[in-house]
């Protein structure tokens, strides 16, 4: 009895004490580390401080084939084109947990239609492809898990926001890349949340696997930092102010 009255006596000691720590403001205020100063850019678009610069309008040197060729896309007027049929270019550093800004056009001459119209695609860690495609004003139809703003294959936005051939466009990415067991078994899926032209397109959209053309997407373990892949759709489609933060 003497043992459960002095437990009883402690609970209520310990209760009281963290009620009055509650009360106290210092009790829950967090003082160090301080939180890193990163200079944001003059506009939303512009790179913060601590941003990876790969592709500033003026070269392409950050880029490169998958066979080790430099990228042989036309740089031009502060844009990165692409040269259809030269292949996709990858970044020569590699990435894992971003924070991805990707200014992309379609060509105003642009003619075809469904898939074939303007088509590239944004393939981070070159596994998961966030598509580029006119769909300009649901003009052009297509799929809508293939439409632009969709993880192809996959998940279709949640809105078309598209502008229309010959105008800049504007995906801001933060993305979450997934974690591997030893045995290559997925512990935790890769996330995507995107903003194409100011509205959300993609919500911490969870991503099922690899980008598959043909059949269900599935996951393969890689490293935990890869390239970043812009894709040649054999289509006259351009890049530019390309910046990634890594998270």
């Amino acid at each position: 009895m003497q043992l459960q009255r002095s437990v009883i006596i402690c609970a209520a000691i310990i209760a009281n004490t963290n009620l009055f720590a509650q009360k106290d403001p210092p009790t829950t205020e967090i003082w160090k580390p301080e939180v890193k100063v990163v200079t944001p850019g003059k506009t939303n678009n512009d790179a913060p401080s601590d941003a990876v610069i790969l592709f500033n309008g003026t070269s392409a040197s950050s880029w490169k084939h998958a066979n080790g060729d430099e990228a042989k896309w036309t740089v031009a007027d502060n844009a990165l084109t692409i040269k259809p049929g030269t292949g996709d270019i990858q970044s020569k550093q590699k990435f894992g947990d971003c924070q991805l800004h990707v200014e992309w056009r379609i060509d105003k001459n642009v003619k075809g239609e469904n898939q074939d119209r303007g088509n590239s695609g944004i393939f981070l860690m070159g596994h998961y492809e966030l598509q580029v495609l006119d769909n300009y004003n649901n003009i052009n139809k297509t799929y809508v898990n293939g439409q632009a703003g969709s993880m192809y294959k996959q998940t279709p936005p949640l809105v078309n926001v598209c502008k229309a051939p010959g105008e800049w466009q504007t995906y801001d990415i933060v993305f979450t890349a997934p974690r591997f067991s030893d045995n290559g078994s997925v512990i935790i899926p890769a996330h995507i949340t995107v903003i194409q032209n100011g509205v959300l397109v993609q919500n911490n959209t969870t991503i099922w696997g690899n980008t598959e053309y043909i059949g269900s997407p599935f996951y393969e373990k890689h490293e935990a930092k890869e390239s970043l892949v812009l894709q040649d759709h054999h289509h006259i489609t351009s890049y530019r102010n390309i910046w990634i933060r890594e998270l």
